[in-house]
């Protein structure tokens, strides 16, 4: 059957642009107040890994069936992100934006990681290629995934730092 597979990339692939929209509203809004972005220059390469996530699952996911075990995991994991969408309000954006004098968020699951939607996305990017049966998918876009986690992250921190949010 294919409508429960097309039905899901489709819950997906609005739900990011939903995201893009949203992200896009918000940092207009924090650049209005004082903000500033802080290295940019991965940004494109976080945006070409996710288009090709969902382009890709679009080419191979259709008709597969969906496994209900990694289907409730990803389902989860959207619990998870909207908790983190909900923590940070209008501060959530895919860009490393620091507005000067604001501080660190520290609630909600802010309390024990330090950068939640990472490890939500890093679950999503496996939990739905397996969804579909689709593993050497789940792994080869995790590893992509890592690479530019750790350029993402390494620069999220030194952004922070610089602001001296962290210590």
């Amino acid at each position: 059957m294919i409508w429960p597979s097309i039905a899901l990339l489709a819950f997906v692939t609005l739900q990011r642009f939903g995201e893009l929209v949203l992200a896009r509203r918000n940092t207009a809004a924090l650049l209005a107040r004082g903000a500033r972005e802080l290295a940019p220059e991965h940004y494109p390469a976080i945006v070409a890994l996710h288009a090709g996530w969902i382009i890709g699952l679009w080419l191979l996911a259709p008709g597969r069936p969906v496994e209900l075990f990694w289907f409730a995991v990803f389902i989860g994991l959207q619990a998870l992100r909207l908790w983190v969408l909900a923590t940070l309000k209008d501060r959530w954006t895919t860009r490393i934006i620091i507005l000067p004098g604001a501080p660190l968020v520290t609630s909600g699951p802010y309390r024990f990681l330090r950068h939640p939607n990472y490890a939500i996305v890093v679950g999503e990017i496996a939990a739905l290629p397996l969804a579909f049966g689709l593993p050497f998918y789940a792994i080869g876009f995790s590893l992509l995934n890592a690479c530019i986690l750790y350029v993402r992250m390494k620069a999220e921190n030194a952004a922070l730092k610089s602001a001296m949010i962290l210590k």
